[in-house]
């Protein structure tokens, strides 16, 4: 086959790969390649005053080459890191054919191939642990080269960096760019350490559906296709809270999920259609009960990342220590805004948003106008973690009724750097009023608010059996990631990212 829009490096790449293969060496061998050891683990067990050679196997991918007549030196890359090879011809060549050295090694392998090495740890003239190579088996041929990476008097060349491509083709993202690989594993960290915390309470990890026939649980616009047995329309779930309360309703005293969930939405820097929430609804517990329960688990979760409650994040040191500041959304508004909003109605809220030169449309019923202050006037104030609570009725559709106030309801928001990062009820379980909510979310619809909640009958039928005393929260998984990485983009905390497609 001819291979017209390759490269010439490519192409090189092939005809390497035909010569391997001519000397009866398989570029891709099916066999298993039992690895003992790992770069970082060999570098720090080293011990130079011991007598005895340590054994070792090793398998990654050659990132550098000197080829140095009938001794070289490799770099190998494993999921560590790098640790260096020292190759002798006549110790991989034992016998008088010198092909593995002189042919492949030399000529026919190259940066990007993956390789397997056993040998003994030494340390070289200038100091540097390696591995002195006495076996080495080629594990996989690569057939397109790496971005080449190069540092010279503290300057980058060559640096595989625009976010674009580094998104596109993140398996090389993870190969080239050091530091990735470990913004992710730190991903996984804080996933683990939040279901230990969970565990330790007694709360039941499940599953809820992703494709569900009336997208509830949140105000979003969702994505929606079709199920062709049934018929039906079908939509990617916005939220899986009313699944979660259904199964306290029938008898669960405390269930969580890291859940995917799909709005049909914008994108930028913050936002992905695709993202991750961890929900958890808990039995006979309240909103003050939860608020405590969560800056318990982003405190523990910033301990076990850093050792420490103090993270960095961009040019600031945000602090996870708890207890965390808290003030109530109405008062947050007076306090920034100097408008006091409590007992006003949605034209004199509307008539604030206009001297205060908020961008409004009909569509807003009173809840939006006053998200809309909020978000405008009052969220980037509060960068340490903080926690808003007491939101009006009209904003919390599934929110138990605040027991000192029926216009507010007993709902918390935490905020990180002007940011939400969890999102908490006691939970409305009052089937009669759930209904009167969802219809009054009818009406928001009708005025042609996109993002306005359906009714789900079966989910206040639930109610109506009777649903416990609950509190329920919500926490994005990946702007935490972020907070906790030190990341300013979601999409740096996502392995694929949404983008746009483009032809290859």
């Amino acid at each position: 086959m001819i291979h017209t829009d390759l490269s010439d490096q490519e192409l090189v790449r092939r005809q390497s790969l035909q010569e391997i293969k001519k000397l009866n060496i398989e570029p891709y061998p099916a066999a298993e390649y039992v690895v003992t050891h790992y770069s970082q683990d060999i570098i720090k067990n080293f011990d130079e005053n011991s007598e005895n050679k340590v054994d070792v196997v090793i398998a990654g991918r050659i990132m550098s080459r000197r080829i140095m007549g009938n001794a070289s030196f490799a770099e190998i890359k494993d999921k560590q890191g790098r640790i260096q090879i020292y190759i002798r011809r006549d110790e991989i060549c034992p016998t008088e054919d010198k092909t593995l050295y002189n042919t492949l090694f030399k000529r026919l392998l190259d940066i990007g191939d993956y390789v397997g090495i056993k040998g003994y740890v030494f340390k070289t003239q200038t100091g540097e642990i390696s591995i002195h190579a006495n076996e080495l088996t080629l594990l996989s041929k690569s057939l397109r080269p790496l971005p080449i990476v190069k540092e010279k008097d503290g300057i980058i060349y060559d640096a595989f960096s625009d976010p674009e491509q580094r998104y596109r083709q993140r398996y090389v993202d993870l190969i080239v760019n050091e530091g990735v690989m470990e913004t992710f594993l730190k991903r996984t960290k804080i996933i683990n350490t939040m279901r230990d915390f969970f565990n330790q309470f007694g709360y039941v990890e499940v599953e809820t559906p992703i494709l569900q026939s009336i997208p509830g649980g949140a105000a979003a616009r969702p994505f929606i296709t079709h199920h062709n047995a049934l018929d039906i329309p079908l939509y990617l779930r916005i939220a899986n809270e009313l699944y979660l309360k259904r199964l306290i309703v029938g008898g669960f005293e405390g269930v969580y999920e890291f859940a995917k969930d799909f709005r049909n939405e914008g994108m930028d820097r913050t936002h992905n259609p695709e993202f991750t929430v961890l929900e958890i609804y808990v039995a006979y517990k309240d909103y003050k009960w939860m608020m405590n329960f969560t800056e318990e688990l982003v405190e523990k979760v910033a301990i076990s990342l850093h050792g420490t409650t103090k993270v960095q994040f961009g040019d600031i040191i945000i602090d996870f220590q708890r207890p965390f500041k808290r003030i109530t959304m109405l008062d947050a508004i007076k306090e920034y805004t100097g408008f006091d909003i409590s007992g006003m109605n949605e034209d004199e809220i509307s008539e604030v948003c206009k001297k205060l030169n908020i961008e409004t449309d009909k569509s807003m019923g009173k809840g939006k106008l006053i998200d809309a202050i909020f978000g405008e006037k009052c969220e980037n104030n509060f960068v340490q973690p903080t926690f808003i609570t007491d939101y009006p009725i009209e904003m919390s559709p599934l929110c138990k009724k605040h027991r000192t106030n029926p216009e507010l309801t007993e709902r918390f928001e935490l905020f990180v750097n002007g940011k939400e990062l969890a999102n908490a009820y006691s939970e409305l379980n009052d089937p009669i009023d759930q209904l009167e909510r969802f219809q009054e979310q009818m009406k928001l619809s009708e005025k042609g608010d996109e993002e306005a909640m359906y009714i789900d009958l079966d989910f206040v039928r639930a109610l109506e059996y009777g649903m416990p005393p609950t509190s329920g929260m919500g926490i994005g998984i990946d702007r935490l990631a972020m907070f906790m990485t030190n990341r300013a983009s979601i999409q740096e905390v996502l392995l694929f990212p949404q983008m746009k497609p483009i032809n290859n």
